[in-house]
């Protein structure tokens, strides 16, 4: 197990030069190897463990009627979790189905949940997979190492006169790389709410409300509470075999089955449900901050300045207002990944190549 998730350290490498932001890793690093965790976790448990065992009777085999079970589905009694265990009922959710006014409640998820959240770590990775994509490595060529301030005189000069250069040459043609960045953030966003809607279809309706319930579970009188995690994920459960007797006529076998995997198919959701609600919220206060940026431009000197302390407002103002949404998202970038003193010297020097005087230092 040590040696199956390790491997997942690799997406925590530290990087140098940062083309994105916090919430934008968030989503694409630390939700996919939360997912390839949970799947790995499921999957070891399924393989070494046995995930379905079934109390057998009438001379079947034991192995057949649990591998029948497994691909095929087992079923509880909705009734039968509300009443008392161990007097009217041997287990939440099971009892004679004939006592029951409700249907069978089928469970089919419980074989798929490894593959399904490896398929939502691939979705969680495709923004950041298309951003790597996008931006092809221009912020790491621009930078040119001068996110360590330690070095030459003239050869910080030579790098600076590049990259002002650059600036110069390509004026206003870095509206598209920001707004596809902007629109991997917003993809990111869409992918959530898409992954909450297919794992609320995955569990028949029962995931947008499964967090609630468990909240609200202790503060429902102790005759009328039944765990809102068996409910989704019940850890026994029925399961009807069927096969001709020795003269032709259909039997019917009724077996208990233990569902072992469902402990940890219950906590693993239940943290998803909570990650996942958060993470929705956060994506879109990001995408409302992102509007503003692009429809408000007063607000661009200020990001720009309290992001380098090191730049007078004047200068970023002069700055902001010199250059179009697109530029000015690359000089923001620029100045996340810059020592904080040549990129003060940058953006003076670019000032004054674009005939403008900058303000007074800070």
């Amino acid at each position: 197990m040590f040696k199956l998730l390790g491997g997942l350290s690799v997406y925590f490498k530290y990087q140098p030069i940062k083309i994105d932001n916090a919430v934008f890793r968030l989503h694409n690093i630390f939700t996919t190897v939360l997912l390839l965790t949970c799947s790995v976790i499921i999957t070891a448990t399924q393989y070494v463990g046995q995930p379905i065992q079934c109390i057998v009777g009438g001379g079947l085999p034991a192995n057949v009627v649990n591998t029948f079970c497994w691909i095929t589905s087992t079923f509880t009694m909705p009734d039968a979790f509300a009443r008392e265990i161990g007097k009217e009922v041997a287990h939440p959710g099971v009892m004679n189905e004939y006592d029951s006014s409700q249907e069978k409640k089928y469970y089919t998820y419980y074989q798929w949940v490894c593959f399904v959240l490896f398929f939502q770590a691939i979705m969680c990775y495709t923004p950041k997979y298309l951003w790597d994509a996008f931006e092809g490595g221009l912020l790491r060529t621009i930078v040119m190492g001068l996110n360590v301030g330690i070095c030459h005189a003239e050869e910080k000069e030579k790098k600076k006169d590049v990259i002002i250069g650059y600036l110069l040459r390509h004026e206003r043609t870095h509206k598209l790389y920001a707004f596809r960045y902007w629109g991997c953030e917003l993809l990111c966003l869409i992918n959530i709410v898409l992954q909450l809607w297919m794992m609320d279809s995955f569990f028949n309706g029962e995931f947008f409300s499964y967090g609630t319930r468990v909240l609200g579970y202790s503060e429902v009188p102790q005759e009328e509470r039944f765990d809102p995690m068996i409910y989704v994920f019940p850890r026994v459960t029925k399961c009807t075999f069927h096969k001709y007797g020795a003269s032709g006529t259909i039997q019917t076998h009724d077996s208990l089955c233990i569902l072992p995997l469902n402990i940890v198919n219950e906590k693993t959701y239940i943290f998803l449900w909570f990650w996942y609600i958060i993470l929705a919220f956060i994506l879109v206060l990001l995408v409302i901050y992102r509007l503003i940026i692009i429809c408000v431009p007063s607000v661009r000197p200020r990001l720009l300045h309290a992001r380098s302390r090191t730049i007078a407002m004047e200068t970023a103002v002069i700055v902001s207002r010199r250059t179009d949404v697109g530029d000015w998202w690359l000089l923001y970038m620029l100045a996340r990944n810059m020592d904080p003193l040549i990129y003060r010297e940058l953006i003076s020097e670019l000032i004054k190549r674009m005939g403008e005087k900058s303000g007074p230092r800070a």
